[in-house]
């Protein structure tokens, strides 16, 4: 699996003036009048609003990494398109003019979770909607992705299995680093070693988003209703289960799960392994002392007793 390791760090890494960016973005869009905001929050990429309804996405170049590609998020979702029941961006438009790798696509309407005050039923229902939208993702036809070479990830149980036990010894070892209090009855080395013996062997694998998280799950800002999802640039192959992890606090990922079964069952070998996701999921809100510390603490009592 790639590492979120740069490249080339030291890469300049300038804001393209409005007609630069305008001259790209009208081969695609021959319509396009404005730049009207540059976004920089999204790290390994900077993002232009062309207009009111147009995102030109262009690759930083010291954020460069192997994990993170946006001819590979080009392709994603190019595969969703043929989903109206997936709401994602559309692309427009993807290639390279001179030093400069871009995509133009449609903008998500509405804003993402994080940014906006999402509770109670209209939470919920959000997470339920984004559940589902996983599923219809996780059900589309695999052969292209494979085909494209453009996704890393996981080719066999073992794998899957390597991926557990890696991020499992990175949060014992910030929980040691940090001096992270642990009130469990289990140590996190034995948690750790009962959720990984607890996998059960699957052949199970897509192509993930790898962060469906409230960063990148957009809402309606009046109606608080879900919207669509975007940011595919991270995709990976593994078991589904890794996507419906993102949400620290346990009943948004009962959320999630509802919606993710809603339309169709899954065995009890995904139950298993997404128990085991759960656990991770737990660690992290300790290790990182999230908000939700103290109902991971709780929740993780009762999934090491399932186990």
């Amino acid at each position: 699996m790639p590492k979120h390791i740069y490249l080339q760090p030291d890469a300049p890494d300038p804001i393209h003036s409005d007609d630069v960016i305008l001259a790209i973005v009208q081969k695609h869009v021959a319509a396009a009048k404005s730049v009207t905001g540059v976004d920089e929050s999204g790290g390994e990429a900077r993002t232009y609003a062309i207009d009111d309804n147009i995102i030109l996405k262009v690759q930083r170049p010291q954020q460069l990494r192997p994990l993170t590609s946006l001819e590979k998020e080009a392709f994603f979702l190019q595969q969703l398109s043929h989903d109206d029941h997936i709401s994602v961006p559309k692309v427009l438009g993807y290639g390279r003019e001179g030093a400069i790798e871009y995509t133009v696509m449609t903008r998500m309407p509405g804003v993402a979770i994080v940014n906006t005050t999402l509770e109670g039923n209209a939470r919920t229902e959000t997470l339920f909607k984004l559940g589902q939208t996983l599923r219809r993702i996780h059900s589309v036809a695999q052969e292209p992705f494979h085909a494209s070479g453009l996704f890393p990830g996981d080719t066999n149980f073992s794998e899957v299995k390597a991926r557990f036990q890696e991020l499992f010894e990175g949060l014992i070892a910030r929980m040691r680093d940090q001096s992270i209090e642990w009130t469990l009855p289990h140590t996190p080395e034995q948690v750790a070693a009962k959720a990984v013996a607890a996998l059960p062997e699957s052949n199970e694998r897509v192509a993930l988003h790898s962060n469906p998280g409230p960063t990148h799950t957009f809402v309606d800002a009046s109606t608080t209703l879900f919207t669509g999802l975007i940011d595919f640039g991270d995709a990976y192959f593994s078991h589904p289960a890794w996507d419906l992890w993102r949400w620290n606090l346990p009943h948004d990922r009962q959320a999630v799960f509802k919606g993710y079964t809603s339309e169709k069952a899954v065995n009890a070998s995904f139950i298993r392994t997404w128990s085991v996701v759960m656990v991770v999921s737990d660690m992290m809100a300790i290790a990182y002392q999230t908000k939700s510390k103290a109902e991971s603490e709780e929740d993780l009592k009762g999934l090491v007793k399932q186990l």
